[in-house]
C-alpha cells in the first residue's frame, strides 16, 4: 500500500465515494490507485469549476462529502469560483490537490505555488501530507473537518512523493461532530420578545431552511411571527406539501420595503441581512429603523431544534400550514421567463432537484414553481455565477432516481458549459434550460443601480452577449447531448414535457 491507496481507503471507509477531478501529472498515484479502489467512483471533469461546482451539488444532495482532485495551485484556482459559492453554501467538500514531490518543491519548477495560500480563503482546514504515513489520519481529520459545523470544504495537499512512497497506515475513521443545541437562555429570550414585539419576523438560513426547520417554522407562523427565508439558500424544498416561506428580496431596497415596520429579527441558522453590494446613499444592513434583531440559533447550532422550542414555547399549533397544488395553465404565445416558469411547473416530476443559476429570469420561474409538485431548489449561494450546470452534476450523481434540472441564464452556463461532456459522458439524468436572451442583464440593470448612469456603445460591448449569438443547439450537440431551441411559449411546453419523460441529459435553449 503507498500514500495514495492510503488515502483513497480512508475516504470510502468514510463515505466519500465520488471523485470530481481534473487531474495531472502530480496526481498519477491517487488515479492509478482507483483501480484497486472500486468502490470511489471517478467523474471527469474538463474544468476545475465543473469538478468544484459538481462536489458542491454532490454534498448538498448526499449530505456527505465528495472529494475534487486538483492538479496543484492552478487547478485548485481554476475551480475557486465554485469553492466560494461551497464555503457559502457550508458544503462538506475534501479537496485532494496534487503537489510536486517534497524534495521537488524549492526548485521552483514552472507549477509551483503556494497552495496553502490559494486554498485557505475558501477552506476550514489546510494541511499539507509530507509523509506517506501521515495521509490516513490527515485524510480522516480533512473528512472531520468538513462537516463543521456548519459545514464546508477542506484541502489536503497531497505531494507526489507522499502518494507513491510505501506505507503500513490503513485506513483512519473520522469522528463525525455533531452541532450543539441552542441553549435554553436564547430559546427563552427569543419567545420573550417575540411576545413584546409587534410585527416579529423569524428569519430561516442554512439547516433550518430544509424540511424539517420549515415544518417548525410553519408553526411560528400561526402564533402571529413573519418567516422568511435568506435569499440564497443550498437547499430547500418547495411546492406541494411545503411551509411556503416568504423569501427575502435580492434588491436591498425591496427587502425594506418587504421589512417595513418589523421590529424584530430573529435569526434561525442565519445572520443580519445585507444588500449583495454597496451602493450610493443606500444602506448596507437590512434592518428597518427600529427592528431589534436577536440570534436563536447559529449556523453551527442545531437550528430545527431550536425553532421547534421556541413553537413550543410560545404554544404554537403541532402543525403548520402547507402550500397546496397548484399547476399552471399551458402557456401561449411568447416565450418569457414566466411562460418557462409554468411549463416547469406543470411537467416537472415529483422529488425533481432544480439547480438555480438564473440570475434574471428567476422571478419568472419562481413565481409559477410555488405550487408545483414537492421538489427541491439549490440556489447561488455565494453570487459567483457558472454554478448551475457543475451542481445538477453533482446532484445527478448523488441522486440517480431523480430527475434533476439545471436552470441557467446563458452568461452563467458559458463559464462552466464543459459540464455537458460530462452529464453526456455519464449518462446523466439532468435536462438543461438556458435561458438565452444574449445579454448579461443582470448587468444592465445594476449599471443603473450604482448610479453610473446609462451604458454607451463603448461600456455596451462588455454587457451583450450576441455578435454573434451563442447556437447552444450545436454547442451542446458537440459535447453529445441532445439540444432543441423554442422561441414560442407553445414550443418550450411541448420540449420540457417530452424532456421530463425520457431519462438522460437533455439541453433547450428558450429563447427569450
Amino acid at each position: 500500500m503507498n500514500g495514495a491507496d492510503a488515502l483513497l481507503a480512508t475516504l470510502v471507509a468514510n463515505g466519500v465515494t465520488a471523485c470530481f477531478a481534473n487531474p495531472g501529472t502530480s496526481e498519477m498515484q491517487f488515479v492509478a490507485a482507483l483501480d484497486r479502489q472500486p468502490d470511489m467512483r471517478p467523474v471527469l471533469c474538463l474544468f476545475e469549476g465543473v469538478a468544484t461546482g459538481a462536489a458542491d451539488g454532490y454534498g448538498r444532495m448526499a449530505d456527505r462529502p465528495a472529494c475534487t482532485l486538483l492538479h496543484l495551485g492552478p487547478g485548485y484556482a481554476n475551480g475557486a469560483a465554485n469553492l466560494h459559492n461551497a464555503r457559502r453554501a457550508h458544503t462538506p467538500i475534501v479537496n485532494v490537490i496534487g503537489d510536486h514531490a517534497t524534495y521537488h518543491r524549492h526548485y521552483d519548477a514552472p507549477l509551483t505555488s503556494d497552495i496553502a495560500a490559494l486554498a485557505r480563503p475558501n477552506s476550514l482546514w489546510v494541511k499539507s501530507a509530507d509523509s506517506p504515513d501521515t495521509v490516513a489520519g490527515l485524510a480522516a481529520e480533512a473528512v472531520a473537518a468538513s462537516f463543521g459545523p456548519p459545514g464546508g470544504p477542506v484541502s489536503l495537499i497531497l505531494p507526489a512523493d507522499s502518494a507513491w512512497l510505501e506505507t503500513g497506515s490503513g485506513p483512519v475513521i473520522a469522528q463525525k461532530p455533531m452541532r450543539p443545541t441552542p441553549s435554553g437562555e436564547a430559546v427563552d429570550a427569543a419567545a420573550r420578545a417575540i411576545r413584546a414585539a409587534t410585527r416579529p419576523v423569524v428569519l430561516l438560513g442554512g439547516q433550518a431552511c430544509r424540511a424539517e426547520g420549515l415544518a417548525q417554522a410553519a408553526r411560528l407562523s400561526l402564533v402571529g411571527v413573519r418567516v422568511m427565508t435568506d435569499t440564497f439558500v443550498a437547499r430547500q424544498p418547495r411546492g406541494a406539501g411545503v411551509f411556503p416561506a416568504a423569501k427575502m428580496p435580492y434588491f436591498g431596497e425591496l427587502a425594506l420595503q418587504e421589512l417595513a415596520g418589523a421590529d424584530l429579527m430573529v435569526y434561525a441558522g442565519t445572520t443580519q441581512p445585507v444588500a449583495f453590494f454597496a451602493y450610493p446613499d443606500r444602506p448596507s444592513v437590512l434592518l428597518p429603523e427600529g427592528c431589534t434583531a436577536l440570534t436563536l440559533a447559529g449556523r453551527a447550532e442545531d437550528a430545527v431544534a431550536g425553532l421547534a422550542a421556541l413553537a413550543d414555547a410560545l404554544g404554537a399549533p403541532r402543525e403548520g400550514p402547507t402550500q397546496v397544488l397548484a399547476l399552471p395553465d399551458a402557456p401561449a404565445g411568447r416565450l418569457t421567463a414566466y411562460a418557462v416558469g409554468a411549463s416547469i411547473a406543470r411537467h416537472m416530476p415529483e422529488g425533481a432537484i432544480v439547480c438555480d443559476d438564473m440570475v434574471t429570469s428567476g422571478t419568472g420561474v419562481t413565481a409559477n414553481t410555488g405550487g408545483a409538485r414537492p421538489h427541491e431548489v439549490l440556489a447561488l449561494t455565494g453570487g459567483a455565477i457558472g454554478i448551475g450546470l457543475p451542481l445538477a452534476v453533482g446532484a445527478a450523481v448523488a441522486c440517480p432516481d431523480r430527475k434533476v434540472l439545471a436552470l441557467s441564464g446563458d452568461g452563467s452556463a458559458m463559464y462552466t458549459i464543459q459540464a455537458l461532456w460530462t452529464l453526456a459522458r455519464e449518462n446523466l439524468d439532468v435536462t438543461v434550460v438556458i435561458f438565452a436572451n444574449n445579454s448579461y442583464r443582470i448587468l444592465n440593470v445594476e449599471m443603473t443601480r450604482t448610479g453610473a448612469g446609462d451604458a454607451g456603445p463603448q461600456a455596451a460591448r462588455l454587457l451583450g452577449l450576441g455578435e454573434p449569438d451563442i447556437d447552444w443547439v450545436s454547442l451542446a450537440k458537440g459535447l453529445g447531448v441532445a439540444a432543441v431551441r423554442c422561441a414560442t411559449a407553445e414550443a418550450f411546453d411541448k420540449a420540457f414535457e417530452g424532456a421530463m419523460a425520457q431519462r438522460g441529459p437533455m439541453l433547450i435553449a428558450a429563447a427569450i
